[in-house]
């Protein structure tokens, strides 16, 4: 098999970074033209890895092994060692060194990959923050130095926000974690409390969750609170870019709010001409900055 160029690497990266919707800044307009192929590197890299996590019937065993591979790749491209004929590798070794990124945030990923295949259930609120510490806060970092140097306030509400923006999309898919994967991201003490238990997070009234759900609402819009001026502290198309995420994932979480107590496991969705109000209110820094206050605050 023949080792694949530089060029044929990025290729591969970008077409796994198109072919994939998420919520991850792959494609975006708004990015800087610079930073597009980069991100798509380690899109691509997180891709395959939870790929990995989640692969169909596979044995923990075989999936933990798939994950182990990739990170012994990565100590390879952090030493300038890898011969390997993996795309992925071949383009992250490329970026990580022209960007100067910390390796150790992509272990930190893997670290977040193999909790999802040994761990299922989290037992309070600060177990899970710590999930999303691997899972969620590594993608902004490295965003953030793509574009330079980050300062320690910027890192810690890009923490804030990664970490809210991944607690969201958790309540959005509260029924579907559970039955699809044996997941469930709710604190147990919380639901203890309220005399539920995870079987509780299927029935199609949540008047019983509410209490539960409303509380993990208002401590995710203070998390969102502590980071939400960091794309005001960043220029051109990349402080755009952050902004329009962040204000996203507010209205979400609004919408989320909003909802009647018995329709809480409804995922709410976010019309076109909603998510044309957001980049437009992200476009300038003060309308942004009101429109998460109105949001977060409800003033």
């Amino acid at each position: 098999m023949t080792e694949p160029s530089l060029d044929q690497a990025y290729a591969y990266c970008r077409q796994l970074a198109k072919s994939h919707y998420e919520n991850f800044p792959v494609a975006s307009l708004l990015l800087p033209k610079r930073l597009r192929q980069p991100i798509s590197v380690i899109y691509a890299f997180a891709r395959n890895a939870d790929d990995f996590a989640d692969e169909g019937n596979a044995p923990p065993a075989q999936r933990l092994d798939q994950l182990n591979h990739y990170s012994a790749a990565l100590r390879q491209v952090g030493q300038h060692l890898y011969t390997g004929q993996n795309p992925v590798f071949i383009a992250l070794a490329d970026v990580i060194d022209r960007f100067n990124l910390p390796i150790q945030l992509f272990e930190d990923l893997l670290i977040a990959f193999r909790q999802d295949v040994l761990k299922s259930r989290y037992t309070d609120f600060d177990e899970v923050l710590d999930y999303c510490r691997f899972s969620a806060n590594p993608v902004g970092r490295l965003l953030l130095h793509l574009d330079g140097v980050p300062t320690a306030q910027q890192l810690a509400q890009s923490d804030a926000i990664c970490s809210a923006l991944q607690l969201i999309n958790f309540y959005q898919d509260i029924e579907q974690d559970f039955c699809e994967q044996d997941r469930v991201y709710i604190p147990l003490d919380m639901l203890a409390e309220n005399g539920l238990d995870p079987a509780s997070l299927t029935k199609p009234d949540s008047s019983q969750l509410a209490p539960v759900l409303r509380r993990l609402y208002q401590r995710t819009a203070e998390l969102m609170y502590r980071g939400h001026e960091l794309g005001t502290t960043l220029h051109g198309r990349l402080g755009w870019e952050i902004r329009a995420m962040t204000l996203g994932g507010v209205v979400t979480l609004g919408r989320l709010m909003q909802q009647r107590d018995d329709q809480l496991l409804t995922r709410p969705r976010l019309t076109k001409t909603t998510l044309s109000r957001i980049m437009l209110a992200s476009f300038n820094k003060e309308h942004y900055l009101a429109s998460c206050q109105r949001w977060l605050t409800g003033q």
